[in-house]
C-alpha cells in the first residue's frame, strides 16, 4: 500500500500508461496511442515496477504479457482512472448536443444491424457531433455455455476496448450492469422460391445444404447441438464470418442458414431472401446491453446507455413465404 510520501510523488500518468499497455500488450503501439516514444514508455514502466514492486509486464517476441500481479491491478486501476475522469468531466458536464466523442459498441452483426439504424436516425438530432464505432463480436464456436461463449466480449469491456457490448447474455458478473433491449429467436433463411420455403418439414430441413456463421470457420453451431440431442446431423457446406455475408450468399444459392428473426425481417427483402420458422425447437434469448458499472460514472457512456436502452423494436414483419409449422418453437441463440 502506498504511504503518504509515495502518493505525493506518484505521477497519475503512470496509471494511464499502465492501462494502455494492458490494452495493447505492446510497447510500440502503446507509445503511438500516448504520443510518446517507445523508450519513454519503457522508462515509465520501469518507474511503475519500482512503485508497485512487481515486473508487471514480461517481454515476448510479439509484445508483452502481464504478470499475475498486473492482472490483479487492472480492474482497481481502471476504476481509479474512471473516478478521476468523472471528477474532471464534472467541471464541464457531458452535453451530447456539443460533444465530439467517439463511442465503441461491440455486438454481433445480427444485433448491431437491428439497433444501429434507430441510433443513427436519432444521433443527428440528439448528438450531431458524436461518432459511433461498431466492433463485431461473435461467440466462441463450439462453446455451449453462454458465459464462456461471450467471455471475450466481457474481457473487451474490462479492457475498455469497447464502451458497451450488446450480446445475447443476461447472466453476467456483478461488476457489470445490464439492460434488456429486446427478445430474439432464430429463423431459417433461404432464397425466395427455395423448395424448403414451401414445405419446411424437419426432414426437408435436415436434407438441405447448410451455411453457418462462424468467424473462426468452425462449422459446429447451436443448431448442431439441438440436432445431436435428437441423434441427427446436417451437412455444413459453407461457413462465413457474419450474417450480412450469409444473406448475400444464400440469395444466390440453395444454401439455408439460421439467422436472427429481426435481422431477417429488416434486411432479408433487399437480398431477395425469405425465411420460415425453424422446424426444430430452439430456445429464445434476450439481446442485452452490458457495460461495466464503473464505466457508468462516465456521463457520456451513461448517456449512450440511456439512449440505447430506449430502443424498442417493433414486432418483426413476416416475409411473404414465412411458414409456421405445427409444433414449432421458433429458434434462438447461435
Amino acid at each position: 500500500m502506498l504511504n503518504e510520501i509515495d502518493l505525493s510523488r506518484t505521477d497519475l500518468n503512470l496509471l494511464v500508461l499502465f492501462e494502455i499497455v494492458m490494452e495493447e500488450r505492446h510497447v510500440g503501439r502503446s507509445a503511438e496511442r500516448l504520443n510518446l516514444s517507445p523508450s519513454a514508455v519503457s522508462h515509465g514502466l520501469g518507474r511503475l515496477r519500482t512503485l508497485l514492486g512487481d515486473p508487471l509486464f514480461l517481454r515476448t517476441p510479439t509484445g508483452v504479457v502481464p504478470t499475475d500481479r498486473a492482472t490483479e491491478l487492472a480492474a482497481p486501476i481502471s476504476e481509479i482512472l474512471a473516478r478521476v475522469k468523472a471528477v474532471i468531466s464534472s467541471v464541464e458536464p457531458f452535453d451530447p448536443a456539443r460533444s465530439s466523442r467517439r463511442f465503441t459498441i461491440g455486438a454481433p452483426d445480427g444485433a448491431s444491424s437491428v439497433f444501429l439504424w434507430q441510433l443513427l436516425h436519432d444521433l443527428p438530432t440528439l448528438a450531431p457531433r458524436v461518432d459511433i464505432c461498431i466492433r463485431q463480436l461473435l461467440p466462441r464456436q463450439g462453446q455451449p455455455v453462454p458465459s464462456f461463449a461471450w467471455s471475450d466480449a466481457l474481457a473487451d469491456l474490462d479492457s475498455r476496448a469497447i464502451d458497451i457490448a450488446v450480446i445475447p447474455l443476461g447472466d453476467v458478473p456483478a461488476r457489470f450492469t445490464t439492460r434488456t433491449l429486446y427478445e430474439e429467436d432464430f429463423v431459417i433463411a433461404m432464397r425466395a422460391g427455395h423448395p424448403l420455403a414451401a414445405n419446411p418439414t424437419p426432414a426437408n430441413y435436415y436434407a438441405s445444404r447448410h451455411l453457418v456463421v462462424s468467424h473462426s470457420g468452425d462449422p459446429h453451431g447451436f443448431v448442431d447441438v439441438a440436432l445431436a440431442e435428437r441423434g441427427l446431423s446436417r451437412r455444413i457446406s459453407l461457413t462465413v464470418p457474419n450474417f450480412m455475408f450469409a444473406l448475400a450468399v444464400i440469395a444466390e444459392t440453395d444454401l439455408v442458414t439460421a439467422i436472427p428473426r429481426r435481422f431477417a425481417a429488416m434486411h432479408g427483402s433487399r437480398f431477395g431472401v425469405t425465411y420460415v420458422d425453424a422446424p426444430i425447437a430452439l430456445p429464445r434469448f434476450d439481446i442485452t446491453l452490458v457495460v461495466p458499472k464503473v464505466a457508468m460514472m462516465d456521463a457520456g457512456v451513461a448517456w449512450l446507455v440511456s439512449t440505447l436502452a430506449q430502443f424498442s423494436p417493433s414486432a418483426p414483419a413476416s416475409s411473404g413465404e414465412r411458414v409456421v409449422t405445427q409444433g414449432t418453437n421458433a429458434a434462438s441463440a447461435q
